[in-house]
């Protein structure tokens, strides 16, 4: 018997974020690296960044990352 793949994201919520995330990638308003940079920066912080599970520390990290970044952009 086949075993249904796991889901890609343990909740809805990781999903939204992470979809929003390259939304707003992809209509310019940020750079996939600088984003990148700053998300690796909060997983530091956490001490996150070498468990990157997908787990819901990460995508709360991730969410901090979007959340000042938009801030610091004035979006």
């Amino acid at each position: 018997m086949t075993q249904a793949p796991s889901p890609a994201f343990e909740a809805p919520w990781h999903a939204q974020v992470f979809a929003l995330t390259v939304h707003l990638n992809e209509a310019g308003q940020f750079e996939w690296g600088d984003w990148a940079s700053r998300f690796g920066d909060t997983l530091k912080r956490h001490g996150l960044a070498k468990e990157l599970n997908g787990g819901e520390d990460y995508f709360a990290a991730w969410l901090e990352t979007l959340e000042s970044y938009m801030a610091d952009l004035g979006l």
